[in-house]
């Protein structure tokens, strides 16, 4: 069971979405996902609400700092991935969350102030890391990406992270249209309609390609945590 934790301490970054095309693109392959929803603006839930039931995926709403490790402790027993989606801002619950993750997912968009919220959970990581020993796996995934145009502040934010050595995701969330209509129609990228979303094929690939690329990196920490443990 591997526990995921989605942060950046600044709202609109893109952070529920791509939580949501995780959580349902694992479902769609089989695997059993619970989203421990964390956020006050609780897109996750309304989400979940409005949604008919979705196979292998359960979201719990008002997830908070004291009740965390019960949820964390309950879906243990019953998943195969555990999606925390954390508060657009800095709170308490942060640090917590990120100690309790096998990986932290840090959505990006390709400008300077979500860079910047990016910044403060890199810096919260590394200061753990530091003070505490505590070394959690985690990568930068860029979010919002425009597939025509690549601007100059994306750029900028490529080559920043780039020097710091940060673990980008190969493959970035594109801006698709039918991103955002999953949240107002409810269902997942695989029941909405050909015919009526444009460009929905290209957001499932993007979305299978996503989740693809985060299996992999999770796959390849544990192993690595597994052999430090046997060594």
């Amino acid at each position: 069971m591997s526990v995921i934790t989605f942060a950046n301490t600044k709202g609109g970054a893109g952070k529920t979405t791509a939580v949501l095309l995780l959580a349902t693109e694992l479902a769609q392959m089989g695997h059993r996902v619970t989203v421990l929803d964390a956020d006050p603006q609780y897109w996750m839930s309304r989400w979940y609400d409005l949604s008919q039931p979705v196979a292998r995926l359960n979201v719990i709403p008002y997830v908070t700092q004291s009740s965390i490790d019960r949820h964390l402790q309950e879906a243990r027993k019953k998943s195969d991935y555990v999606l925390i989606d954390l508060p657009g801002a800095r709170s308490p619950l942060l640090a917590k969350a990120i100690g309790l993750s096998d990986h932290v997912l840090i959505p990006i968009q390709g400008c300077a102030m979500d860079a910047q919220g990016g910044a403060h959970v890199l810096e919260l990581l590394q200061y753990l890391d530091d003070k505490l020993g505590l070394k959690v796996p985690h990568s930068v995934i860029l979010t919002r990406v425009n597939s025509m145009v690549t601007t100059r502040a994306l750029l900028a934010v490529k080559g920043l992270l780039a020097q710091k050595n940060v673990d980008v995701l190969n493959v970035p969330i594109i801006e698709r249209s039918a991103f955002r209509d999953v949240f107002d129609c409810g269902g997942t990228l695989h029941t909405m309609d050909l015919g009526r979303i444009s460009n929905l094929d290209k957001a499932r690939e993007n979305a299978r390609l996503y989740a693809e690329d985060v299996m992999r990196r999770v796959a390849r920490t544990q192993q690595a945590a597994k052999s430090r443990n046997a060594a």
